[in-house]
């Protein structure tokens, strides 16, 4: 999917920069062009400096998402979510980041989940990077609880995990 979206700007790189911010950060475009977050404005100027591009490139960026039926459903339906890491252990909850072997195989969330849940742990947030958009992929569990150590080692265990985190 990643590679169609690119492929509608492979002429234009630094318009490909533009789509992927806006994409990671769950931005949409709305019918007037302006980038939007909710209901909040984001300065043009300001996605241009976060990507290292001139604002005329976000805004010829927003036209093509516009004129481009796919595009726009897109960026008009893509939305951002708040993610935990970071103020997770802040709320007593617990995290567990798993390096995949290869991000791409299948399973690697359903073979996780089971062991959190054999362990009597309820996953409050799943966060899968994608491997597309980041050379070093990473899934993100926020648990309802810390996660005891011992969990480590089942985790190490599994065919699809080579690295295991928890704070």
């Amino acid at each position: 999917m990643w590679s169609i979206l690119l492929n509608k700007f492979e002429k234009h790189p630094a318009q490909q920069k533009v789509l992927r911010l806006l994409f990671e950060r769950g931005f949409q475009v709305n019918d007037e062009g302006k980038v939007i977050s909710g209901a909040i404005e984001i300065a043009h100027t300001q996605l241009a400096r976060e990507a290292g591009v001139d604002r005329r490139v976000v805004d010829s960026t927003t036209e093509t998402i516009l004129s481009d039926e796919l595009l726009r459903k897109i960026f008009q339906n893509v939305r951002s979510i708040p993610f935990l890491r970071d103020v997770a252990p802040l709320l007593g909850l617990g995290v567990i980041i798993i390096t995949p072997d290869d991000a791409v195989n299948k399973g690697i969330i359903a073979e996780v989940s089971t062991v959190i849940a054999h362990h009597d742990i309820s996953i409050r947030q799943a966060v899968s990077d994608d491997p597309f958009f980041t050379t070093e992929p990473k899934l993100t569990i926020i648990t309802d609880t810390k996660v005891p150590g011992s969990i480590v080692e089942e985790l190490l265990a599994l065919r699809t995990v080579r690295g295991v985190s928890i704070y």
